[in-house]
């Protein structure tokens, strides 16, 4: 998923970007439902739902 979302937010901003926006969906950031061993499938759903996420990487 990391690479996924370095394509979607950028190299420079995704660390960040995982660590401090609380997804909608989630009620959490990415790093604390990776913390919380939530599926990946649904993290990355959640990301979708927040940004635009191109196609080929839906």
């Amino acid at each position: 998923m990391s690479e996924r979302l370095e394509t979607v937010i950028g190299t420079q901003y995704s660390a960040s970007w995982r660590k401090d926006v609380v997804l909608p969906d989630l009620g959490c950031t990415v790093d604390a439902a990776v913390v919380d061993g939530i599926d990946a499938g649904v993290i990355w759903r959640a990301v979708c739902n927040f940004v635009e996420v191109p196609n080929s990487l839906l």
